[in-house]
């Protein structure tokens, strides 16, 4: 039964993207107040905004636009103005950067956190992270989709089967060219621009503010999920912030990292980090909502040098961040910066 419907879905959906191939897309009108894309003749991942000659007159008469992003071309339509985010956590925090309004994005347990109430007030829940609800996504006549590299193929297949899908990286060394992405979408090429060349400036500054004095000290950021603690190899989640921005140490533990990896309470006293950035949400520890109380009273824990010398930090950003976005940088920065100097 479920397959039958979803095949009159993609059907359906099929009809109305053949409509709007030809110029006669209706009833997409602006959503919240977001303005059409800019032309563009993007040819790098990172690349530059703006053509010359004749090219964007005549992308308006075709109703189409071709944008390149990570080394791959995209057709969407002439102006973006109703834009989905399904399963791209990373999407959803560039947006709060920009303060770009999605039509439809990702719930979390079946509701918009607070992390994201400032893009998703006139926003429609399209289902889980991991779960897209493809009805919804359907229903909103969308202009483009934002997916998730960590879609399954299928799943990017049946985004696309109803309107132009392209799939955001989450890899923390494309946050340049992801926020640059979402400008060129929403017509904020220059804000995006803007807010990568203050955080680079704030980089240079925080590193002056730090200076030397974390030379010989071992910094560490844990994930508490599942009620298991997590660490990440040295280019993932908010590392590198710590080791390859601001020029700390790389913890052994760290570098041998190859993925997301368990550490156990014997594991962590024997790293005895001197100072700790803890990230816990209750989203992701639904069986086990006592863990971070439970941690925090284990007497190895207690007895590391970061809980020892009061420099065990919990949540020092939203526990929801993904820590390789624009978002998750300028924020870990300002908040990284404040106890590390202390």
């Amino acid at each position: 039964m479920k397959k039958a419907i979803w095949s009159i879905l993609l059907i359906v959906a099929m009809a109305a993207i053949m409509t709007a191939c030809g110029g006669n897309k209706e009833g997409n009108v602006p959503a919240n107040g977001q303005g059409g894309a800019a032309q563009t003749d993007q040819n790098t991942a990172a690349g530059n905004n703006g053509t010359g000659g004749e090219e964007p007159a005549k992308e308006e008469e075709s109703g189409t636009q071709k944008i390149t992003y990570l080394d791959q071309e995209y057709e969407l339509p002439a102006k973006v103005e109703r834009i989905v985010i399904a399963g791209a956590v990373e999407a959803m925090e560039d947006s709060i950067v920009l303060d770009v309004n999605p039509v439809g994005a990702n719930s979390f347990s079946g509701v918009f956190p607070p992390l994201f109430e400032s893009i998703t007030k006139n926003a429609v829940s399209v289902g889980e992270k991991t779960e897209p609800n493809y009805e919804a996504i359907l229903s909103l006549k969308p202009d483009v989709i934002l997916g998730s590299t960590k879609f399954p193929p299928e799943a990017a297949e049946k985004l696309s089967a109803i309107a132009p899908t392209i799939l955001y990286s989450h890899v923390s060394t494309n946050w340049e060219a992801n926020l640059k992405l979402l400008g060129e979408l929403s017509g904020k090429q220059e804000q995006a621009e803007a807010e990568i060349s203050k955080y680079k400036a704030d980089l240079v500054a925080a590193k002056l503010e730090v200076g030397d004095s974390l030379k010989d000290k071992k910094v560490v950021v844990v994930r508490l999920r599942g009620g298991q603690m997590y660490v990440y190899p040295a280019n993932v989640y908010f590392n590198p912030s710590l080791y390859e921005e601001l020029g700390l140490a790389v913890p052994a533990e760290i570098a041998a990292a190859k993925a997301q990896e368990a550490l156990s309470v014997e594991k962590f006293a024997e790293m005895n980090p001197d100072y700790l950035f803890l990230q816990f949400s209750p989203d992701e520890n639904k069986d086990t909502p006592n863990a971070l109380e439970e941690l925090q009273a284990n007497p190895i824990m207690k007895s590391a040098a970061a809980f020892k010398n009061g420099k065990a930090f919990v949540n020092v950003i939203d526990p929801l961040a993904q820590g390789g976005t624009a978002y998750s940088k300028i924020e870990f920065l300002k908040a990284a910066v404040e106890k590390l100097k202390n």
